[in-house]
């Protein structure tokens, strides 16, 4: 837990007394390595010079929206993230998570759930066992150890969810996973209502994986079931 807990946080939020009153209780809770930002320009700057472990970011931003910061800090890191956001409309919650987002917390919460739920999203984020296999599929390569796909020289790395949805696949190989079993491998106990988000999630892996997205090979749909991983070796 202590290991978690030292692990580095990013909070974005351009309410400067709810930044700081956030910012307070978590290290209260034992979270020492934080670092805010008002606007989404800082918050690139610190990414790129920090190795930031989860970042929580506000929607509406002076200089921008989360959404678009969401994008750009994409291409920086594959570090987990947070929405909040006083938007508590279902589409916003849905974008955010089809975007690849690990959690979305509508204001105004509990500063107790919001400790928990950063737990919970560094928990399955970096809680793995120490060897993690590499194996290939077709040209590709994939190596869970460092979340990578190696094909025709380039790499490409899995985000937070797309990772925790194939390594779950790969424990299951050439088994069908049922959307349940994959909803809660990526966000746990409080999975209801992720069924959409999880197909855009396994559309971004296949684009990964195949070589031809559209027509998969390796990761197959189970018409009303759940998804299976076909590796070579079947």
């Amino acid at each position: 837990m202590d290991e978690l807990k030292n692990k580095k946080l990013l909070l974005v939020d351009d309410e400067k007394e709810l930044l700081k009153t956030t910012e307070a209780v978590l290290r209260s809770e034992g979270f020492f390595n934080i670092y805010t930002a008002e606007n989404c320009e800082t918050a690139l700057q610190i990414v790129k010079t920090q190795p930031v472990a989860l970042m929580l970011l506000d929607v509406m931003l002076p200089d921008g929206d989360g959404f678009s910061l969401f994008a750009k800090l994409r291409q920086i890191t594959s570090a987990p993230v947070i929405f909040l956001t006083a938007k508590g409309e279902a589409e916003d919650r849905i974008h955010g998570l089809g975007l690849g987002a690990d959690d979305y917390i509508v204001k105004p919460f509990l500063m107790k759930e919001l400790s928990l739920r950063i737990l919970a999203v560094l928990r399955r984020t970096y809680q793995k066992s120490q060897q993690e296999p590499a194996f290939d599929l077709g040209a590709r390569h994939i190596d869970l150890a460092t979340a990578t796909v190696r094909a025709e020289g380039k790499e490409q790395v899995f985000t937070a969810k797309e990772y925790m949805l194939l390594k779950k696949l790969y424990e299951n190989q050439n088994r069908i996973v049922t959307n349940d079993a994959l909803c809660m491998a990526a966000w746990g106990d409080a999975y209801y209502g992720y069924e959409n988000t999880l197909m855009v999630h396994i559309r971004r892996i296949r684009e990964k994986i195949e070589a031809n997205p559209s027509s998969p090979k390796h990761l197959i749909t189970v018409k009303g079931l759940g998804y299976k991983l076909v590796t070579d070796d079947e």
